[in-house]
């Protein structure tokens, strides 16, 4: 006959639409354009100073510049919600994260390997990059790296270094980079 009604969708019947915003809010895809203005903030003084550019090295940047804003997105996510601040804080457009931890613990080790995999991404491009253009690149992408791990655990506790640390990181690193 079919199964029966129930209310409200089980673990693995979610509701399409709500696990899209499962998985992309601990991601703050809304914040991820300043990403592309960067990267292309970064091209356009590669063009203006070469005359051109690599068409793949740019997709590899782009790619690099996302999943590292994904990275410090979403470890920001794991460790404000494993501390119990996003539980306690007020909800703006920014501050008091996304609210999916929240809503959906059960989320907490998934957000962690996509913080992890988004860091690993970075990472790998970052080191492609090392061999192909030079060790003169090291000391930004440690530099970035640094910045992604520490930026929930020491940075955020520091008002003025914070926005020193993400102008720096948005406007330096990355546009460097």
């Amino acid at each position: 006959m079919g199964r029966p009604h129930r209310q409200g969708w089980g673990p693995l019947e979610r509701a399409p639409m709500k696990d899209l915003k499962v998985w992309l809010g601990p991601m703050r895809v809304d914040f991820l354009y300043l990403d592309v203005a960067c990267v292309f903030l970064g091209t356009g003084a590669a063009v203006w100073t070469h005359g051109h550019i690599n068409a793949f090295y740019l997709i590899l940047a782009f790619v690099g510049a996302v999943c590292a804003h994904i990275g410090v997105n979403t470890l920001n996510e794991y460790f404000d919600f494993k501390s119990g601040l996003d539980l306690a804080s007020e909800r703006t457009p920014f501050s008091g994260g996304s609210g999916t931890l929240v809503d959906r613990p059960d989320m907490a080790p998934t957000v962690l390997r996509i913080a992890i995999a988004s860091l690993a991404i970075t990472s790998l491009i970052g080191v492609y990059f090392l061999v192909v253009r030079g060790w003169a690149i090291l000391p930004l992408g440690l530099l970035g790296l640094l910045v992604i791990v520490v930026y929930t655990s020491w940075i955020t506790h520091q008002p003025l270094i914070s926005l020193i640390v993400t102008g720096l990181g948005f406007g330096l690193l990355m546009v460097m980079g």
